[in-house]
């Protein structure tokens, strides 16, 4: 029997739009997407010759949160120099994100979501976000993946019946005691983990800033920045994993 050819895998990844948090008191605070966990999956992806669509809601350009490049963010000058031209040079990419309300799951294989507090804002009310994601949940052979503050978005996914998709699962997102210690847990409105735990799911959690991953069938999360890389190398790995056993089956 003749050997199927590799496939050509697809990713989304759905960004925020917003460059704005409103805190509890109503002032707003500075943000958008976290360079690292876009730039680290985006490498991943990339070398392993997926192709890569970007999305927001409504189709505008992602919002960098400028503070996630300052050295002591970054990972010291050089992390936040070597960030910043990776993303300057995925720009077009960038600015040509298309709709999250345009986007058909149906030819993606992954759903990858980075943080930055920008979900908090938008992602997590976006009913178009909730819906692509419930879709892509509910077909064992996609993997739906978030990372820090990316869960947020799992918040705005509901069923017809109103119950929440991601109730009793298990998963990991940004933890209280890391939003305290980035000096922001006692002027948020809300913390992502305490909504996450009161939806029903089962939070796990790490050492603060240290990468950890869950996952729980096809739902993978990982907790801080430290763990958007590892999260996007887990999947590749799975879905090469994948590839292989169809192959053998192809080749009996």
């Amino acid at each position: 029997m003749s050997t199927p050819e590799t496939p050509t895998h697809q990713v989304l990844i759905l960004l925020t739009g917003a460059d704005e948090w409103t805190l509890v008191d109503g002032t707003k605070h500075p943000t958008g997407f976290w360079a690292d966990e876009l730039v680290a999956p985006h490498r991943v992806f990339a070398k392993a010759g997926w192709r890569i669509t970007l999305a927001t809601p409504g189709g505008v350009t992602p919002p960098l949160d400028e503070g996630s490049l300052e050295p002591g963010a970054a990972g010291g000058d050089a992390a936040a120099a070597d960030q910043r031209a990776y993303l300057d040079g995925i720009q077009d990419e960038l600015e040509a994100a298309v709709a999250i309300e345009d986007v058909d799951p149906r030819p993606f294989d992954v759903v990858f979501v980075p943080g930055g507090h920008g979900p908090m804002e938008d992602l997590a009310v976006h009913a178009p976000t909730g819906r692509l994601l419930t879709q892509m949940l509910d077909d064992d052979m996609k993997l739906v993946a978030a990372v820090c503050h990316g869960p947020a978005a799992l918040l705005a996914a509901q069923r017809a019946d109103g119950s929440w998709p991601f109730a009793g699962r298990t998963l990991t997102a940004f933890t209280n005691e890391e939003e305290h210690q980035a000096g922001l847990g006692e002027i948020a409105t809300w913390l992502l983990e305490d909504r996450l735990r009161d939806g029903g799911t089962q939070f796990e959690y790490g050492e603060p800033w240290g990468s950890f991953l869950v996952e729980d069938r096809n739902l993978h999360t990982g907790q801080n920045p430290a763990s958007a890389g590892p999260l996007a190398e887990r999947l590749v790995e799975i879905v090469a994993a994948r590839d292989e056993a169809l192959k053998m089956l192809a080749e009996e």
